[in-house]
C-alpha cells in the first residue's frame, strides 16, 4: 500500500493517529529511521527515550527470536528462567530487594502508589486508627507520571487530567526543588512523596541534590515512602544506570520502563527491603507482567549495556551535545536556555515549536517537545559524536530559517 493510503486508513480507524508528520515509517538502523519512500531521518526521539540500543541491534533481536522459539507467555503462576534472571540482575544493580515487572511506566507508577498506600494502611492498623482510604501522595508541579487514573492523578497538567481523575485520587502538588513547600503540604493523610529525578514532559527540569537529600530525610523522619520516577531519565540516560545515583540518594521505590526493554513493552517497580513485602499475594498483578519475552529484553539490554559500555558512551557524547546547544544559544536569539543533562537534553526556544518540529522533520531530523517550549533530544544511548553534530547542524539550520 502507498503511504497516502496507509495514512488515510490511520485517520479513519486509528484513535491516536499522528496528523503532524506526513510519512509512514518502515524500518530503522542504528539511530536512523526510514520511511516507506526511503527517506532517512536522524532520530533524536528514539521512541520517546525507549530505543536505548538504537534500531536493528542484531544481538538483541537474536535473543528475542530465540525466546520466541520457546514461548512468549505462560503467566506469573509459573517460574520462567528469563524473569528470574531479570529480577536478580535488576535488583542487584539497583542495590534494592525485589522487583515487580509490568508492561509500562504507567503501570510501574500505579504499583508504586499501592506500595505507599499499603504502608500507610499497615501503620494505621498498628495504631488502631481509621482505615479509610484517604491517603495522600505529594507529587510535584510540572510532573508527568502517566495517563491511567492513578498515575494521572499525580500528573500536574490540566490538559491531561481533564475530567478523568476523581477528586480522591488527585495528588497534593508541591514545587519541585522546594523542600519547604513539600513540608507545608504534609498532613496525617500523607503516605508518600513521588518525583521524577529529572522532569521530562514538564520541560527537562533537573532536580537538586539538596532537594533529594531533604526528601529522603523527611521520609525517614515521618515514615513515608519515597518514590523516584525514572521511567524516562533512568537506565543510563543521564550517564549512570539509575538517575538517583548522581545524587547519592536512594528511594524506597523506583519506577522504570522505556529503555529497560529497548522497544519491547516492559516496566518495573523496584523496592528496597523495607517495602518489598508490603503487597500480599493477589494485591497486585497483571496478566502479561514478567512474561518471558519482555524479561529476555531486560536481560539482553543489561548484558549489551555492559558489552558496549553504554554508560561510557553517554558520558563521552553528552558534553558534545551540551556544547552545541550552548553555541546555538549564543548565536541564535530564539534559543534562550539549555535544559537537562546526559542524553536527555534540550533547548528552550521562542519560535513556534510545532513549526520547528515540522521543518526539522522535512529536513530529516526528529526531535520532540517538552513543556511546550523546549526542543527535547533523547536519542539512542549508542549515538556517536558525529551523529550529534549532524543533528545539531540541521537543528541550527531550522532555527535560522524560522528567525528570518
Amino acid at each position: 500500500m502507498t503511504a497516502e493510503e496507509l495514512m488515510k486508513m490511520s485517520d479513519e480507524h486509528l484513535l491516536y493517529g499522528n496528523k503532524l508528520y506526513k510519512a509512514v515509517m518502515d524500518h530503522g538502523k542504528g539511530v536512523y529511521l526510514y520511511d516507506t519512500e526511503g527517506k532517512e531521518y536522524l532520530d533524536l526521539v528514539s521512541g520517546i527515550a525507549v530505543n536505548s540500543l538504537g534500531y536493528g541491534n542484531q544481538e538483541f533481536l537474536d535473543a528475542l527470536k530465540a525466546q520466541m522459539d520457546k514461548f512468549l507467555h505462560i503467566s506469573a503462576y509459573y517460574y520462567n528462567e528469563p524473569v528470574c534472571l531479570a529480577a536478580k540482575e535488576l535488583a542487584e544493580r539497583a542495590k534494592m530487594d525485589k522487583v515487580f515487572f509490568c508492561n509500562s511506566g504507567t503501570e510501574a507508577i500505579e504499583g508504586s502508589i499501592k506500595v505507599a498506600k499499603k504502608h500507610a494502611l499497615l501503620k494505621r492498623q498498628k495504631k488502631n486508627k481509621n482505615l479509610d482510604d484517604d491517603y495522600e501522595v505529594i507529587a510535584m508541579h510540572h510532573s508527568f507520571h502517566g495517563r491511567s487514573m492513578g498515575s494521572l492523578g499525580l500528573t500536574d497538567n490540566a490538559v491531561y487530567q481533564g475530567p478523568f481523575v476523581p477528586g480522591n485520587v488527585r495528588a497534593v502538588f508541591a514545587d519541585f526543588n522546594d523542600l519547604e513547600d513539600v513540608k507545608s503540604k504534609i498532613t496525617d493523610k500523607t503516605c508518600g512523596i513521588i518525583c521524577e529525578v529529572l522532569q521530562g514532559e514538564g520541560g527537562l527540569i533537573e532536580g537538586r541534590k539538596e532537594f533529594f537529600e531533604g526528601l529522603r530525610a523527611l521520609c525517614d523522619e515521618l515514615d513515608l515512602i519515597l518514590i523516584f520516577d525514572e521511567v524516562q531519565c533512568g537506565m543510563g540516560r543521564l550517564g549512570v544506570l539509575f538517575a538517583h545515583e548522581l545524587y547519592g540518594v536512594m528511594p524506597d521505590v523506583m519506577a522504570l520502563a522505556k529503555a529497560i526493554g529497548n522497544g519491547i513493552p516492559v516496566g518495573a517497580f523496584v523496592m528496597n527491603e523495607r517495602c518489598s513485602n508490603l503487597l500480599a499475594p493477589g494485591e497486585h498483578g497483571g496478566t502479561y507482567g514478567g512474561n518471558p519475552l519482555a524479561a529476555t529484553a531486560v536481560n539482553t539490554v543489561l548484558k549489551l549495556y555492559d558489552k558496549y559500555d553504554v554508560l561510557a558512551n553517554v558520558n563521552r557524547v553528552a558534553p558534545v551535545l551540551e556544547e552545541r546547544i550552548q553555541k546555538i544559544i549564543e548565536t541564535h536569539p530564539s534559543a534562550i536556555e539549555h535544559r537537562g543533562r546526559g542524553l536527555m537534553q534540550g533547548v528552550r526556544v521562542t519560535v513556534d515549536l510545532t513549526e520547528l518540529e515540522k521543518l526539522a522533520f522535512s529536513k530529516g531530523l526528529l526531535f520532540c517537545a517538552a513543556g511546550g517550549d523546549v526542543a527535547r533530544f533523547v536519542p539512542a544511548l549508542v549515538i556517536t559524536e558525529e551523529e550529534i553534530s549532524k543533528a545539531m547542524d540541521i537543528f541550527e539550520e531550522c532555527l535560522s530559517e524560522l528567525e528570518k
